[in-house]
């Protein structure tokens, strides 16, 4: 798993390369948290157009960071689902409460 971020004005754009699971759910939610508490965040955005696999832990990742935000009065989005990962989404619910852009 790779966490490549950055940061354009208040919104940090979070891209994830690989699998997002159990195996790499701690290293993935220690390295978003740290930017984070870097402050002046008022949008996260999930680029995943390079995440090739995620279970309900990468969802719990997702989730996670969301309440983080949402406590800061900022929102999250996602963007550049594959097929796989879209179905995973829509699945649990995720794009109620987190918006998905193209």
């Amino acid at each position: 798993m790779e966490v490549v971020t950055k940061l354009i004005y208040d919104n940090l754009i979070v891209k994830l390369i690989g699998e997002l699971d159990e195996c790499t759910a701690d290293y993935t939610r220690r390295t978003i948290d740290i930017e984070i508490a870097r402050g002046n965040i008022n949008c996260v955005t999930f680029d995943l157009q390079d995440l090739s696999f995620m279970d309900s832990t990468g969802i719990g990742v997702l989730l996670g960071r969301y309440k983080i935000i949402k406590k800061l009065g900022g929102v999250v989005q996602i963007r550049g689902c594959n097929n796989h990962i879209d179905k995973v989404l829509s699945m649990s619910g995720i794009f109620r409460i987190m918006k998905k852009i193209s």
